[in-house]
Formats: structure tokens, sequence, C-alpha cells
């Protein structure tokens, strides 16, 4: 076997804990733990995707490489999507590509968009996929605050100010993920009055950019003055539509940067799942998602767990999947929070290390995979782990 020395680009790229976890609750194979480690949902996607992509299957129009850039149909719904979300008008022929999930397409615009040394800010904390793959790009990411409070998270609009240099090349935001941070109207003109003082790009990762509770609507950037030019959209599949398996996503942005993205696309993942293209065009274009009725499930989970929590340093989530609850107050670290309450109160959770500088003392609870019924009673179990 060659002698083996660990390339320098994943020097800092440790792996993500929800595999960890995950591994640990599936070895365990007991269905009595609660699944609150993986950004999974028991909620279905909508049926008319399920029957198309079943139809689709047996067609040879499926099983190609063609087109690399991803099938009419569906660059053209998904177009259709973030033009109707941010108001803004978009060519789908040259502004869209389809990527194979959404963090496939972030990873190919930041391969076609940073050079290395870059600077990249996220807040803190980001999801750890999208930090490792900033650094696996070349970039440097600078981890800007997310202040939690009893009323949800908010921005530290001063620390973005500091951080932004001539360096700083993007800004990448994810609305709900991991923390269920949603960005107000002021911190998304802070955003905005940045990314144009500096000229960087905005990449906007819109997964979950409608997962929205407590009556909250979208603010897509793009819709903002001078950020059309400047703002990439990625969105995907598997949240919003439910649609986990399909690994399917879409990048929409400025026509000036979507070639360098495209050749990067077809250098990496060459194309998508073609048998998957056609019921996510369905879902696109179908009259309902689904996504009204597992919002109110996912609200009423969301507030059986913080009701749980209570009284416990939990962050309520305005939106996304999870929530994040605070370890120092406990002197426990959040990996071995982690361990004690799958191992003493069969709950799978994950420690939130490697996901931001001052991210590593939160557990995550996901709550969009198991019932309501399932999350009662979680609480006393939790806080009889934390000795309160």
């Amino acid at each position: 076997m060659p002698r083996h020395t660990r390339v320098a680009r994943l020097a800092q790229v440790p792996g993500i804990g929800v595999d960890r976890m995950g591994n640990a609750a599936d070895a365990a194979h007991d269905s009595d733990i609660l699944r609150l480690e993986n950004l999974d949902t028991d909620i279905s996607p909508p049926a008319i995707a399920i029957e198309t992509t079943k139809n689709a299957i047996g067609l040879d129009e499926n099983n190609s490489y063609l087109p690399f850039l991803g099938q009419d149909h569906l660059r053209k719904a998904a177009t259709k999507r973030v033009s109707k979300v941010s108001h803004v008008e978009y060519d789908w022929q040259s502004e869209c590509i389809i990527s194979a999930g959404g963090m496939s397409g972030i990873l190919n615009c930041l391969l076609a968009m940073l050079e290395p040394g870059d600077e990249v800010i996220v807040t803190d904390p980001t999801y750890a996929g999208i930090i490792n793959r900033i650094r696996i790009a070349g970039g440097i990411p600078l981890f800007i605050p997310l202040i939690p409070s009893q009323a949800g998270w908010r921005l530290d609009l001063r620390a973005l100010e500091r951080a932004a240099s001539p360096r700083t090349r993007m800004i990448v935001i994810s609305p709900g993920m991991p923390t269920g941070h949603i960005l107000t109207q002021e911190e998304w003109e802070a955003v905005a009055n940045i990314c144009t003082q500096v000229d960087a790009w905005l990449l906007y990762d819109a997964a979950m950019e409608r997962i929205l509770y407590d009556k909250r609507s979208v603010i897509h950037p793009a819709a903002l003055p001078g950020m059309k030019e400047r703002t990439i959209t990625v969105g995907a599949a598997s949240k919003e539509l439910r649609m986990i398996g399909w690994r399917i996503g879409w990048i929409v942005g400025p026509k000036a940067i979507m070639n360098d993205i495209g050749l990067v696309s077809i250098s990496n993942v060459v194309c998508q799942t073609g048998i998957s293209m056609a019921g996510v065009t369905a879902a696109l274009n179908a009259k309902d998602d689904g996504l009204q009725s597992a919002l109110k499930v996912w609200e009423d989970r969301r507030n059986t767990l913080l009701n749980e929590l209570e009284g416990l340093p939990a962050i309520p989530p305005h939106g996304g999947w999870s929530l994040l609850l605070d370890t120092t107050p406990f002197g426990i670290t959040s990996q071995k929070l982690s361990e004690r309450l799958l191992q003493e109160t069969k709950i799978a959770t994950t420690p939130m290390v490697g996901w931001g500088e001052t991210a590593g003392k939160y557990v995550r609870f996901v709550f969009s995979n198991e019932p309501k019924e399932r999350l009662i009673g979680l609480g006393k179990k939790v806080k009889k782990v934390l000795g309160v």
C-alpha cells in the first residue's frame, strides 16, 4: 500500500457528527430510540412525485448522461419556482443548472467561485457540511455569531461589519439550518449592503426557505436592490418536498457565473439522477405540494419539544427542522450529553462540534422525524441526565 499522508485540504475537515450518532442508533436495532439526530422526516413526498417517479424508471431517456445540465422540464420548473418565490425573473436556459442534491450544488458553486485563500462569511453555527465544503474548495470560513435568546436567534450585525473586507469573496446563508434562525428584513439588508460594499457573492442555501413558523413569510435576498446579479440560489427537493432520496437540487443565478458552475458540475458528478428528475418536476409543478400540511405537523412538533424542554436553554427555532440546546450551564460537553442521552434514555441527538467556532457547546434536536406522541415525556429524560 502506498505511503499515505493526509492531503492539506482535509486538515481542518472533520466529520459532521450526524453520521456517528446515526450509525450508533442504527446499530442498536431498537425502535424505541427517538431519532432526533438526522434531518429526516416521516412525512411523505407529494403522491404525484412518487407515481411519476415509478413511471419514469423504465424510460430510456432517464437512463442517460444527457443532458449534462439537467432535463429541460426540470430546469423550467426549478427556475419558475425560484422566480415565483423571489419575484425576480430568471431564464431557465442560461440561469439554471440541476445538481445531484443541494449540497452537491453548493460545492460546485464554491469550486467555481473561490480562489485558495478567499474568505467566506458564514454564521456560527452553520451546517458542518457547508464549512467542510468551503475548506475543500480552498476558502477560509469567517464565523459571524448568531446571538441566542429566549425569543430566538439574531445575527450579530456588528460582527458582520467587522468581518467584511476586500478579502471577502462570498457570504453563505442557510435560513433555518441548523439553528432555526430566519433572517429579518433588517438582517437581509445588512447582508446585502456588505455584499455591495466589498463586491462579494451571496450563496443562498434555499433548501428550507419556506419552512417557516409563527406565520412568517419568505424574504428572498435576490429581490433586494442590486442583489440579483450577486445572488446564487441553491434549492433542493429534500426538505420542502420531502424527497430526500431523489438527490436533486437546482442552482439559479446570473448568467455571468453559470457557465463556470456548469463546467464544475460536469467535471464533478457529471449528471444528475435521471430517474428522479420527472418526479421532482411533478412536485414543483403541483398545485399542492403538501408543504402547508407538513408545516402544521412540524410546527406542532416544534411546540411540543419546546414545551418539553421548558426551563432549559433551548433556543426557539423560527423555521427549519431542528432546535439547539446549550450544554454550558450544566458542565457537560455536547458530545458527552449526546452519548448519555442515547445510552441512558434512548434519545439520539447530534453534538454540534465542527459546526462553528462556538457551536460545539450545543446539542441539536431534530423534530421533523418523530410523531408528537413520541416526543411527549422527552423533557423529563433530558432533565434527569442533566441533573435538573
